[in-house]
């Protein structure tokens, strides 16, 4: 089995969650799981630091996509940090990184959550916008 560690820190506005080892088909389901029980609520903003992980494939991406997908959904937003050469040309390739901001410490990944605008309110449905 491939090992994988986890680690969470919830931080005001942002959780970090920090992951080393390999993130693939044997692993994503792990991370996926941690993930959740790292969360407070849907909406929160996610920071990756994958400092540590050598190697991911396509399962690592999606779990991380998923996140992404439910994040967004709610309000909230995920970004990565410390991506090494493999998996960081991976998300180029693959363009995730279009979806899935990269920077290249932590710190900026927490200084890019904290000082992003918040996206604009949907309207709740049948509510009037006022335009004639």
């Amino acid at each position: 089995m491939s090992r994988l560690t986890f680690a969470c820190q919830h931080l005001p506005g942002a959780t970090v969650i920090a992951v080393g080892g390999e993130i693939d088909s044997a692993t994503a389901g792990r991370l996926e799981s941690f993930i959740a029980e790292s969360r407070r609520r849907p909406g929160d903003h996610l920071v990756f630091d994958l400092t540590e992980v050598r190697f991911m494939d396509s399962a690592g991406l999606r779990a991380l996509l998923n996140t992404y997908l439910d994040a967004e959904a709610h309000g909230g937003s995920v970004r990565l940090a410390a991506l090494q050469p493999m998996p960081a040309r991976l998300v180029a390739i693959t363009r995730v990184d279009e979806h899935l901001p990269v920077h290249a410490t932590v710190q900026e990944a927490l200084t890019a959550v904290l000082n992003a605008p918040e996206p604009p309110r949907r309207p709740a449905s049948g509510t009037s916008t006022g335009a004639a």
